[in-house]
């Protein structure tokens, strides 16, 4: 299995003058730091592999270690084509990726690693809120039937932690590279859905802390949650 972080975004959002990653928290770690810490201690370190785009030399420079694919359309594309370069690196194997903004704990993966062993296809998911401005879900027969922020009625919110098994990708990658340029990689996974039948899991993973870093607010609650 490979693992991706998706790291290319300039991350206006948070208004920093470097990559949203490598934001420092309280604890004097950036975020990128307590991802790559909590994915070592449940994976083969090596295995990992980073799309980079804004300033990624400040990056590259703090994890001389890792892998890297440069999207050099950084600026012009969203985190659909982020991924579609990685998966065409790794389109024969299972690939687990994450947003390079959420901070989570490690012992979540105990409970995705069970998912990943059967090579269930999956979005992990939190119940416990649904925020009008994150990606939400719902479900038919037991899987995802919609995944996107204009969701109504949603189930509960796409942490940012995905899984898709290498018998599922050749689907899914078709589906990204017919994404437009600024779509969200979860635009091709509920096309994959609809016109496909991609079967994808959502996975709770709400009994343990994980969120996404996108505003300022976002930052002050991760700070006090970790």
């Amino acid at each position: 299995m490979k693992i991706i972080i998706l790291a290319a975004g300039i991350g206006s959002r948070l208004g920093n003058p470097f990559p949203k990653p490598l934001t420092p928290l309280n604890g004097g770690k950036s975020i990128m730091e307590l991802q790559i810490e909590n994915l070592s201690a449940n994976f083969n370190e090596h295995d990992i592999s980073v799309v980079v785009g804004f300033k990624k030399d400040l990056i590259m420079e703090r994890f001389p270690d890792l892998t890297y694919i440069y999207n050099q359309f950084f600026d012009a594309t969203n985190t659909s084509k982020s991924l579609l370069k990685a998966l065409k690196k790794y389109r024969n194997e299972d690939v687990l990726w994450l947003n390079g903004d959420v901070i989570f704990d490690a012992e979540l993966f105990t409970m995705l690693k069970e998912e990943m062993g059967q090579k269930n296809s999956f979005v992990s998911v939190n119940t416990s809120r649904v925020a009008e401005e994150e990606v939400k879900y719902t479900l038919k027969n037991g899987y995802i039937h919609e995944l996107s922020k204009q969701v109504t009625n949603g189930l509960g919110e796409a942490v940012g932690i995905n899984f898709i098994s290498k018998d599922d990708m050749p689907v899914f990658i078709d589906h990204l590279e017919n994404c437009d340029d600024n779509d969200y990689f979860e635009k091709g996974i509920e096309t994959a859905i609809e016109k496909d039948n991609l079967k994808i899991k959502a996975v709770d993973i709400s009994d343990f802390r994980c969120m996404e870093v996108d505003f300022k607010e976002d930052l002050e609650v991760a700070n006090n949650m970790f």
